[in-house]
């Protein structure tokens, strides 16, 4: 008889494929952070891009009506308080230039003559996401409140003084009520004067805080405000009045869509407190903390004296933050940048030579 022939059928044995299954998992390792390196990379260069989009759109607006737009207008009432006047009332720097970043259709929409709180704009107008207001990284990136959207950018105004509602002084910046700075305001040079810097969407802050020193504070500790004012909540996203800082493109109040050089970016400064919200009570201390001692005056017609702001330039890139210069320039400051060198930058006219940072 033929002798039969056994077949032999190949496959893996249990200890091979243990062996590739280990192998595929240490190549994901080793690859999944270059991906997610390269993500944020591409991130973080959108983000430059927006902030380039931003200088643009300024320096359109400055060939258009020969000077930068203010960050709010304001004037005295009777009652020495303060209220919206024309030039576009309380709207923000953002809202002025969207015709210059294609967003002309919402700017027909809204209605400049009115506030941006008036029924007329709210929420049609406040609460559309403005993609170029917004840096991909960041995670803020909800509707406030069903009435507002916030921004990851914020415009420059000042180290310390932003505003005094008694005597209309302006602070240093490159923007202020009822500003109309051209570039010959710009003494220090339009390349040595901060814009736009990066900013974290709904950030907790500290408001109407007594701090009536002049004298820029060396350290968050230093401001007595953040113990007398009103933490305006700590619940991301949350409620109306909670962690409501840059929650509204709209409002040209520093807290909500400027930012000042008070402290180098990403400083940690932590604030504690009840929230506003009556669903939740929120006791732990947030990291990104921001102090204004009087919404320049308005909707606080009690305060006296100039509005002192520490609001910190923040993100979500891993030690540092991109900056817009007022020639159009963008930059990434690093958290070491020297503070002095920061603060200069933060001032239009202070006189300091500025070298690399």
């Amino acid at each position: 008889m033929p002798s039969s022939s056994r077949s032999q059928k190949a496959g893996f044995t249990l200890i091979e494929l243990l062996v590739v299954i280990a192998i595929i998992a240490i190549l994901i390792a080793l690859l999944l952070p270059a991906v997610q390196q390269a993500r944020e990379a591409a991130r973080r260069s959108q983000c430059k891009n927006n902030l380039k989009q931003i200088g643009l759109a300024l320096h359109n607006y400055l060939d258009a009506h020969s000077y930068f737009p203010p960050s709010f207008c304001v004037q005295h009432d009777t009652d020495a308080n303060l209220s919206i006047i024309g030039n576009g009332g309380d709207w923000s720097v953002h809202a002025r230039i969207l015709p210059m970043l294609e967003q002309s259709n919402l700017y027909q929409n809204a209605d400049l003559d009115l506030s941006y709180s008036n029924a007329a704009n709210k929420p049609s107008v406040t609460k559309q996401k403005i993609e170029a207001f917004l840096c991909p990284s960041d995670i803020g990136q909800i509707v406030y409140s069903n009435e507002y959207y916030g921004t990851s950018y914020g415009y420059n105004g000042g180290s310390w003084m932003i505003w005094d509602k008694d005597n209309l002084e302006q602070g240093h910046g490159a923007f202020s009520v009822n500003s109309k700075y051209g570039p010959r305001d710009f003494t220090d040079g339009l390349s040595n004067t901060l814009g736009f810097c990066e900013v974290k969407a709904f950030t907790p802050y500290v408001r109407d805080g007594s701090d009536g020193t002049a004298t820029i504070p060396t350290a968050p500790a230093t401001i007595t405000g953040y113990a007398a004012g009103s933490l305006k909540g700590l619940l991301f996203g949350g409620a109306d009045g909670n962690a409501s800082g840059h929650a509204e493109w709209v409002d040209g109040r520093i807290h909500q869509t400027g930012v000042t050089t008070t402290f180098g970016p990403n400083t940690v400064v932590s604030v504690t407190g009840a929230s506003t919200d009556t669903t939740t009570t929120l006791t732990a201390p947030a990291a990104d903390g921001d102090f204004t001692s009087c919404r320049e005056g308005k909707d606080n017609g009690d305060c006296t004296g100039p509005t002192y702001a520490a609001v910190t330039s923040r993100s979500y890139h891993i030690g540092l933050v991109n900056s817009l210069l007022m020639d159009g320039s963008v930059r990434s400051a690093t958290e070491n940048i020297d503070l002095g060198v920061w603060r200069n930058l933060g001032q239009r006219n202070d006189g300091q030579v500025i070298g690399e940072f």
